[in-house]
């Protein structure tokens, strides 16, 4: 007999496709699925599965209060939590809840078969493709003052170092200190580095970056 998996999402076509997804697999068993916490409760009692699937957002609750509870009544039933990519908050929360896996709704079939495979030959510890990352940055923002935050967020824009102090109600001096402190912290010698080794950790977004003002036609090659 294979690994038995109760898949709980509140969308139909999630469930068919980890259905499919498992009945692909021979070493996997999908053995039902549940679109509620109500439903997932009545569904795993019945099918005694090894590992459920379950989604952080149910239309009656939040799955990982679901996963706390299944694993405190069985500490041998593996748990695998899906959950929004580049969702720190959620992966940790899933950590906390003592789930067996985290893997995001983005992630490739492979991650998601390895995950339920991890839980099911060992529950108790916690795997993620994206924890490394999300350790660090969680690390750096721990790291960085409310200050350095500001400065951060500014140096983004463009600002020197004079309009930040400006911004900022600071002395030169004191904006050039906390921007000195910055870049150590990020590892970083200039403005370029701090915001690329930034954009890495995940402390600001690619999107977020104000681009350089666009010349007017006119003005472009004189």
């Amino acid at each position: 007999m294979g690994i038995r998996v109760v898949v709980v999402d509140a969308h139909t076509l999630s469930r068919h496709g980890l259905a499919q997804l498992a009945e692909r697999e021979p070493d996997i068993d999908f053995a039902g699925g549940a679109g509620t916490l109500a439903q997932a409760a009545a569904r795993v009692a019945a099918c005694s599965p090894d590992v459920v699937v379950v989604s952080t957002r149910l239309p009656d609750g939040d799955g990982l209060d679901l996963v706390r509870t299944l694993r405190t009544r069985d500490r041998e039933l593996g748990a695998v939590v899906l959950g929004p990519p580049e969702d720190d908050e959620a992966l940790f929360r899933a950590m906390e809840a003592e789930a067996s896996a985290y893997v995001t709704t983005s992630a490739p079939a492979a991650e998601v078969v390895a995950a339920i495979r991890h839980a099911a030959v060992a529950p108790g510890s916690f795997t993620s493709a994206g924890l490394a990352q999300a350790l660090a940055r969680r690390r750096t923002g721990e790291l960085l003052s409310p200050r350095e935050r500001q400065v951060l967020a500014l140096l983004m824009e463009g600002r020197s170092i004079a309009a930040i102090a400006d911004s900022m109600h600071l002395s030169h001096s004191t904006a050039k200190t906390y921007a000195a402190r910055l870049y150590e912290k990020l590892g970083a010698a200039n403005r370029t580095q701090a915001v690329m080794t930034a954009l890495r950790l995940g402390l600001i977004k690619q999107d977020s970056l104000v681009p350089p003002p666009r010349l007017p036609e006119t003005a472009r090659f004189r």
